[in-house]
């Protein structure tokens, strides 16, 4: 038993100074309080919910511990992180405390502004539409006879009030000025509201028009 202390004892009361220094050198270290700029991140959103409106990207921290943890490399990584995985449709509110934060070691929270953030979640629906072509520039003597789309239905998902009020989805304006006759045009689709997107549709939209002249005396 004697042995198992007296093994590399050198080694053992030289790991033993090193430690009461380390200790000694950061108890010494003052005590002071800093604020900082954090951002916020959103861990296990649902995938059946939306956030409405804009999502806060920054929260100012106060903190507290010794001088040499509130140096900016030991706190570039720190970060407020909201676990959404509780969220429902409707208002929540979420409380910013230590336990969601990424802090070194030795550092304290103390207070954010703001202490609190508040989502409103929109359950997400999707909905089949169909395709309109939007034809600019007609020639006037001319006469749109016939026009084919590919696909003519697509299917969108946004927040369930936005995409009821989606009808039917619009190509970017088709450019006719120059059509005497037939012609197959590569287009995009809009969707007319930015929080509302396509689900699974091709890159371009195929769409074939067919013009004819209009006779004297004739529509």
């Amino acid at each position: 038993m004697k042995q198992l202390f007296t093994r590399n004892l050198a080694w053992k009361l030289l790991s033993l100074v090193i430690a009461i220094a380390c200790w000694v050198a950061v108890a010494r270290e003052p005590e002071v309080a800093t604020s900082l700029s954090v951002p916020v991140d959103f861990k296990n959103p649902p995938d059946d919910l939306d956030v409405d409106g804009n999502l806060p990207d920054r929260v100012r921290l106060e903190v507290r511990g010794p001088s040499g943890r509130l140096t900016r490399d030991n706190l570039s990584a720190v970060a407020v992180v909201l676990d959404l995985s509780d969220a429902h449709a409707g208002e929540r509110t979420y409380s910013i405390r230590g336990r969601n934060l990424n802090l070194p070691s030795g550092v304290v929270f103390y207070g954010s502004v703001p202490s609190q953030i508040t989502l409103h979640f929109n359950q997400l629906i999707a909905a089949e539409e169909r395709v309109q072509p939007v034809f600019v520039n007609k020639p006037p003597s001319y006469r749109i006879v016939s026009q084919q789309f590919t696909p003519d239905k697509v299917v969108v998902r946004g927040a369930e009030l936005r995409v009821q009020a989606i009808h039917q989805v619009r190509t970017d304006p088709l450019d006719l000025s120059d059509v005497v006759g037939e012609k197959v045009f590569h287009t995009h689709l809009n969707v007319g509201d930015a929080q509302v997107r396509l689900v699974d549709t091709p890159s371009d939209i195929t769409v074939r028009v067919k013009l004819e002249k209009i006779l004297d005396g004739g529509r």
